[in-house]
């Protein structure tokens, strides 16, 4: 175990009532980063926001830097977690990318600062930054590969795919989700869905 690896444990929440203290925390965060930005966000904007003492914050981060990188880490498993039970009611590869959008929608009209606390990890925490987009992208590309496998897409379909479907996504998420969340989700979903099917549907 590393040094880095170690001081996280020490961090780690060891009781119901810690785990709720952190996730008030995130939250808090949340709001904060998204209304100020990191750099004009505080920590002690944060703890105002979350109902905690300063020692609070220190007892489960060290730094505004470490609860800016959970936060993008929360922030990615929350759409993670939000999405992924909602495609497996798909009835097929193609109708999971329309569920995927649809859902990704959703959260982003939900949760309309994730877009300025994910495009300000860029600059704060790349690591951070390229790991959201990675393990997106890996997601999607093994739900295509799958997809494939069952003859529901073609079978040349890959890496490359799965990145341009999710570019599509974020930029119908940041015009149809927090720019704009007037026009219905699943209309949006439909048309985009159809770009979909017809390039990289089965040609028969």
């Amino acid at each position: 175990m590393s040094a880095g690896d170690a001081a996280k444990d020490d961090k780690a929440p060891r009781t119901a009532r810690g785990e709720r203290t952190r996730r008030a925390l995130l939250s808090a965060a949340a709001a904060e980063f998204g209304e100020k930005g990191f750099h004009d966000g505080s920590i002690s904007g944060i703890t105002r926001r979350a109902g905690c003492a300063l020692g609070s914050f220190y007892t489960y981060f060290d730094s505004k830097d470490d609860i800016f990188r959970a936060l993008v880490n929360d922030m990615s498993g929350q759409v993670r977690d939000y999405v992924s039970p909602r495609i497996a009611q798909a009835r097929d590869g193609i109708d999971a990318e329309r569920i995927g959008l649809l859902s990704f929608l959703e959260f982003a009209r939900a949760h309309k600062e994730i877009y300025r606390i994910i495009d300000e990890a860029e600059f704060v925490d790349q690591a951070a930054y390229r790991a959201h987009y990675e393990n997106t992208a890996s997601r999607m590309a093994a739900r295509l590969a799958n997809a494939a496998a069952r003859g529901d897409v073609r079978p040349d379909v890959e890496e490359v795919h799965a990145w341009a479907i999710m570019g599509m996504n974020v930029f119908l998420g940041l015009r149809y989700g927090v720019w704009d969340d007037s026009r219905p989700a699943d209309e949006v979903a439909a048309i985009a869905n159809a770009l979909i099917e017809r390039g990289i549907g089965r040609n028969d």
